[in-house]
């Protein structure tokens, strides 16, 4: 969904926007010397926090492009907190592309997670930054996901959360829900994904001692990126078909 205010093509990001509006050294490159827009032409920007800005060019600079607001629209793209922390794979580029995937269709937090048998232990923040950047800007949307850095996942369980928890874990012989099943809509949810070979028994068990009840995503096996992909669509499949 876009914004009611306004429909356009082409998006640039500004976080700081309100006190400082200049487009940073890439975006201003690309509407000034790609796009050629020139003093008094008329852009859309974003903040990265759900609010887009219609905004006129006061400094056709390549380097710096000035900005003046003339309009806003506060609204968000979904009235819910969609959340993921995951155990990073091996390949980074599967986790790249699953967070732009996730980013186009609506993230608000993405949490890497260390597990015990996780097959990769850091993950550089600032470049998956710039790829969410990159996907919510293509996609037209407002909203930045928050990127943490690599948290352990027994802190992390134990963090407070007001919304519903779920660990999707691929233990056949525990009982599990279906995700599609227990998704309330209207309400935050947080989802936790493992790594390639699963969460622990005892990441498990500690998961479900702090609130989180423990689903599965069907029948098929699914590789960490593509679980953590069908996680975020449920949630919002289910948010929108409750809207019709």
């Amino acid at each position: 969904m876009h914004s009611t205010l306004f429909y356009p093509m082409i998006i640039f990001y500004c976080e700081d926007i309100e006190t400082n509006p200049v487009l940073s050294e890439e975006d201003s490159a690309h509407a000034v010397r790609v796009l050629r827009h020139v003093e008094g032409d008329e852009v859309t920007v974003v903040d990265g926090k759900g609010r887009y800005f219609r905004c006129a060019i006061t400094a056709a600079h390549p380097k710096h492009c000035g900005l003046q607001i003339l309009a806003a629209d506060d609204e968000r793209h979904w009235p819910y907190s969609v959340q993921l922390a995951v155990a990073p794979t091996k390949n980074l580029d599967r986790m790249e592309w699953w967070l732009e995937k996730a980013t186009e269709m609506g993230l608000d937090r993405f949490t890497p997670l260390k597990c015990r048998f996780s097959e990769r232990k850091e993950i550089k923040t600032e470049r998956m930054r710039k790829i969410a950047i990159s996907a919510m800007k293509q996609s037209l949307k407002a909203t930045l996901p928050q990127i943490d850095e690599m948290t352990d996942i027994k802190s992390f369980v134990q963090e407070p959360f007001d919304g519903q928890k779920f660990i999707a874990h691929c233990m056949k012989d525990e009982p599990r829900k279906l995700l599609t099943h227990e998704v309330r809509p209207g309400v935050d949810v947080r989802v936790l994904i493992g790594p390639e070979g699963d969460f622990s028994a005892d990441e498990v068990a500690l998961a479900i001692q702090n609130g989180y009840v423990p689903v599965s995503l069907g029948e098929q096996r699914l590789r960490t990126e593509t679980a953590a992909l069908a996680a975020v669509h449920t949630v919002h499949v289910i948010n929108e078909l409750n809207q019709k």
